[in-house]
């Protein structure tokens, strides 16, 4: 899908307020607006009022709307004046967080498709996107991070990017001894960096000797394959497999239980929605209960399925073609 962006800058006579300084983007920033106004409405009150704060663009359901030009910096991060997110960085708001919904839904998956095209044009990866928290501690995006979904969007643009035959991450890792490595970045999460480069979170963990994938530190350099030994057990080149029941699975009561629930319950987690992000197992209990039915629901709502929390045909068939 072409992707049309708007322009409705800021003038020239604003700059010294919204955008003062030349800027080479290294990042790209993604917020939640709180509020519900459309990525217009967004762009137009950023333009006209007497603040300073600014963004590059808003996207809603059907629209993605520039504000500032690409080569001037923007107030959007919160982290000072000199602030590598406020000097560095692209923003991007994601119109609807306030209430959320199917509008948010669908604003949220066009911006990942407008993030994953803004980082195939600059030939980056991943990588380059950060979340506003990450720069000043923020709560934002914050209906992304109250659903626990930080992990799941990342993933969903690195795969967009694949599609569109993007790169997977703009670093190249350096040879080692024991193999290949990356330098763990401002923003970076563990499951993000396996997704980037291929990778199991626990083999991550077992050939750096992580005990908590949670806390991992800026400038740590980690080993992106085992020895050649482990190598070859471990990475044989076969994919893990998700096999997945036929039928519809709905929240009933009693709550439906059983081998088939955890299959559901694998795959959703597989592409980052848990069922329970954070509890034991990321909620995978082999009950189809409302924490269930929500992961499927959002699983449909990025992926333009009805978004109704009911596993079905179509909910299995889309699983089945992210997991090929």
């Amino acid at each position: 899908m072409a992707i049309k962006v708007v322009k409705n800058l800021v003038s020239q006579e604003k700059y010294s307020l919204k955008c003062p300084n030349p800027m080479v983007p290294e990042y790209i920033t993604i917020h939640n607006t709180a509020n519900d106004a459309s990525a217009k409405n967004e762009i137009s009150y950023m333009k006209n009022n007497t603040s300073s704060t600014s963004y590059h663009f808003a996207v809603d359901d059907i629209q993605v709307i520039q504000g500032l030009p690409l080569n001037r910096n923007a107030w959007h991060t919160g982290d000072g004046k000199d602030g590598p997110g406020n000097r560095k960085s692209i923003g991007v708001e994601i119109c609807y967080s306030k209430s959320g919904g199917p509008k948010y839904y669908a604003a949220e998956k066009l911006a990942i498709k407008f993030v994953a095209k803004l980082l195939k044009e600059r030939g980056w990866g991943v990588d380059r996107v950060r979340k506003h928290q990450d720069w000043n501690g923020k709560y934002c995006p914050h209906r992304i991070l109250d659903e626990g979904r930080w992990d799941e969007v990342k993933a969903a643009i690195a795969d967009e990017l694949s599609k569109i035959g993007g790169k997977s991450s703009t670093t190249s890792g350096s040879s080692s001894g024991s193999g290949t490595t990356y330098t763990v970045k401002k923003g970076d999460t563990l499951s993000a960096i396996a997704k980037e480069h291929g990778v199991s979170v626990a083999s991550l963990q077992s050939w750096n000797n992580i005990k908590d994938p949670n806390k991992i530190t800026v400038g740590q350099k980690l080993k992106l394959k085992g020895s050649s030994s482990s190598s070859s057990t471990k990475t044989s080149g076969k994919k893990t497999s998700y096999p997945l029941p036929s039928g519809i699975i709905k929240v009933t009561s009693p709550m439906t239980k059983g081998t088939n629930v955890r299959q559901v319950q694998n795959a959703l987690a597989a592409l980052y929605f848990y069922p329970d992000k954070g509890a034991k197992n990321n909620g995978i209990d082999g009950v189809y209960g409302p924490k269930t039915a929500n992961a499927v629901k959002r699983f449909q709502s990025v992926n333009g399925l009805t978004a109704d929390g009911v596993y079905g045909p179509k909910t299995k068939a889309k699983l089945e073609s992210l997991l090929k």
